[in-house]
């Protein structure tokens, strides 16, 4: 088993004597305990939502954040919400989008700017009567038999709790009070895992012309890999990249130029260079994903193959002193501003990128104390706990119902590259890229409970228990606002019950987020999709269809029909097949209508199958109108044999713009035009 395991316990006490010794002889008084019933550590959105909720029954709650912020990611940059199937996002997570939807004056707010996002968490901490103490960062965790007893911030406060939440993303009390865990990948062995280890292929995010990695010196150039990169599917402690999401503001009166950092060395983006060099006609979309917030700003994240994503920076971070961290931050901060500072000026960049880029700014009245920088790190993946349930690939593709549901998931496994590596032939790639669709899946409550002989008295709604392939879908923020709230009432019944974390009443913790609005299984999904119960003749969805290729689900787009819909990235064409199986009462004609949800970055010509009696029939559809009256789009009319035979199948083979596949609909027919 590939793992770590953090240890405070007894190995500290002597040491904590010595501290209080050497205080008394000092003749300084030792601090004052702060007691109460629930301790959250790590302010993030998840954490914030956790002390809300332990408050909201009832508990004595106090919050603790290492820095200045409330949101973690959520008010640190990330504004375009990974939300996937937002029907199955419920309970305060959903209130939160609804919190800051009604400052736009809108229902919910998917997509927002950092300050708003920071400004409704901590309205929402205050209304709940939650004490946020800035600037307490972890040094000891103090154990009394399997729970922890106490901790101790570095500026010598203590707090004493019944029930300690850990929500931080990098875990760090969960690590000192002795709970397993784990950092990088699983071998494809440990879980039997498809997608576990070094990745054989990563299509995405990739170098699209040959790139030496090598300088004049014969030496590889900055932040190309030279070690072992291992054998396809092998474990491994490297993690994920991280970096900062930019918020730019396209208003001149709110822009700050970009900065040049210390130290900058355009030596650093040789490689960039020289792939602009093969490439001059790429655009600045094809090197940063640049999505639209309100009041002219942006959500900037990682695009292609060399962009803001830090690959090989992460791999020390998880398990890194204070100190080390510190510098790893920091150099993530100078590759970043190094990187936008290169595309914006250096001459080397073909002009058209530089001139775009330089109609954007730092948006001026962000990130205010911290230089218009975003004060959060994007730590996609630290430690991960190793607990009561390790969640796995199966759980988010076949095995996807848990009797202890405490919310649910539907993300696509997403992990971002791992590391960039020299290729035998002397060229680059990067490795690590996952991108694999799944579908909405429960996650289970043992997760975020450490196994019962190593702590009692701890939840881990973050760093919770999943292998890395899991945990690249289940990352995503609003998850860790639900898992977040089943940690706070959790937390609650152990206090109120006086009992062991693993052994509260699951079903009266899951009663108390279902009267709270929380989506525990799909029966309960807030769908903002049609009813195909409430369509005409025969319907099958999506999640009923026999799938081939990297097909993703989304529920960004409205008009479609069920939960999500399912669509190919404008991707991995010629791989994408849904196959739609009905049950026919009878052989007739049959109007076969499909629906597109039509946007105008779909695809003209999609190709759509029917298999008819008298043999298949193709017929070519465009996704990108709705029909006149509104509702599915018809294909035509055939005639169909009884049973599952009148199948259809929706590809993309040789197309262009996004394909959908979302539901298709068979009509019984009486008058006569078949194809």
């Amino acid at each position: 088993m590939h793992e770590t395991i953090g240890f405070i316990g007894d190995r500290l006490r002597p040491a904590m004597r010595g501290l209080f010794l050497a205080c008394a002889a000092a003749g300084c008084a030792p601090a004052a305990v702060e007691r109460c019933d629930v301790l959250v550590y790590g302010a993030t959105a998840g954490g914030a939502v956790a002390a809300i909720a332990a408050a909201g029954e009832g508990m004595a709650v106090t919050l603790l954040e290492p820095g200045r912020h409330v949101g973690g990611m959520i008010s640190g940059g990330l504004g375009a919400t990974d939300f996937g199937n937002k029907s199955v996002i419920g309970g305060m997570s959903r209130e939160f989008f609804a919190r800051t939807g009604r400052h736009y004056g809108q229902p919910l707010a998917w997509y927002f700017e950092p300050h708003v996002a920071e400004r409704v968490l901590r309205d929402w901490l205050a209304e709940a009567g939650v004490p946020v103490r800035f600037e307490h960062r972890l040094a000891a965790v103090e154990r009394s038999g399997d729970r922890i007893r106490r901790v101790r911030m570095k500026n010598g406060a203590v707090f004493e709790a019944a029930v300690f939440i850990d929500a931080s993303y990098e875990g760090d009390l969960m690590a000192r009070a002795g709970v397993a865990y784990t950092v990088g990948r699983e071998g494809v062995d440990q879980y039997g895992e498809s997608l576990a280890g070094r990745r054989e292929v990563c299509e995405y995010h990739q170098f699209k012309a040959p790139v030496s990695p090598y300088g004049p010196d014969g030496k590889l150039l900055p932040g190309v890999y030279g070690g072992d990169p291992g054998r396809v599917g092998q474990a491994d402690r490297k993690v994920q990249a991280y970096n900062f999401r930019i918020c730019m503001s396209n208003r001149p009166d709110n822009q700050v130029p970009f900065p040049r950092p210390d130290g900058y060395d355009p030596w650093r983006y040789e490689l960039l260079r020289r792939y602009l060099e093969k490439l001059p006609d790429l655009r600045l979309d094809q090197l940063i994903h640049i999505t639209m917030m309100p009041n002219g700003k942006t959500d900037v994240n990682n695009n292609g193959p060399f962009s803001t994503d830090h690959i090989g920076g992460s791999w020390e971070y998880p398990d890194a002193d204070e100190r080390r961290r510190e510098e790893i931050r920091q150099d993530h901060v100078r590759y970043t501003q190094g990187f936008f500072y290169f595309l914006a000026n250096d001459p080397s960049v073909p002009k058209h990128i530089r001139d775009e880029l330089n109609t954007w700014g730092l948006a001026a009245d962000e990130f205010q104390d911290t230089g218009h920088w975003p004060h959060q790190l994007y730590i996609r993946e630290a430690r991960r706990m190793i607990g009561t349930y390790v969640m796995r690939q199966a759980d988010l593709q076949t095995d996807l119902t848990k009797e202890d549901s405490i919310g649910m998931g539907s993300y696509n496994s997403d992990s971002h590259h791992v590391q960039r590596i020299p290729t035998p032939d002397g060229a680059v790639i990067n490795e690590g890229d996952m991108q694999v669709p799944v579908r909405p899946y429960e996650i289970a409550y043992r997760a975020i409970v450490p196994q019962r002989s190593q702590c009692t008295n701890l939840l881990v709604p973050v760093c919770f228990s999943a292998s890395h392939v899991a945990y690249s879908s289940m990352r995503m923020e609003p998850q860790y606002m639900i898992i977040g709230q089943a940690a706070g009432v959790a937390a609650s019944l152990a206090v109120r019950h006086d009992t062991p974390v693993a052994d509260i009443d699951v079903r009266r913790l899951q009663a108390r987020l279902r009267a709270a609005g929380a989506v525990l299984g799909p029966a309960e999904a807030v769908s903002e999709g049609l009813d195909p119960r409430s369509l005409p003749g025969v319907v099958v969805d999506n999640p009923a269809a026999r799938l081939t290729g990297p097909w993703r689900a989304s529920s960004a787009t409205p008009a479609f029909v069920g939960l999500d819909y399912l669509h190919d990235g404008d991707a991995g064409k010629g791989e994408c097949v849904a196959r739609f199986v009905p049950d026919l009462p009878s052989e007739g004609l049959y109007e076969v209508r499909i629906s597109c949800v039509p946007h105008p970055n779909r695809s003209a010509r999609v190709p759509v199958t029917v298999n008819a009696a008298d043999g298949p029939a193709t017929v070519h559809v465009d996704q990108r109108t709705a029909p006149p009256e509104g509702g599915l789009t018809s294909v035509g009319t055939f005639r169909l044999r009884a049973g599952q035979d009148g199948w259809v199948e929706i590809r993309n083979h040789g197309t262009a713009g996004h394909v959908i596949a979302d539901a298709v609909q068979w009509i019984p027919a009486a008058a006569p035009g078949t194809h």
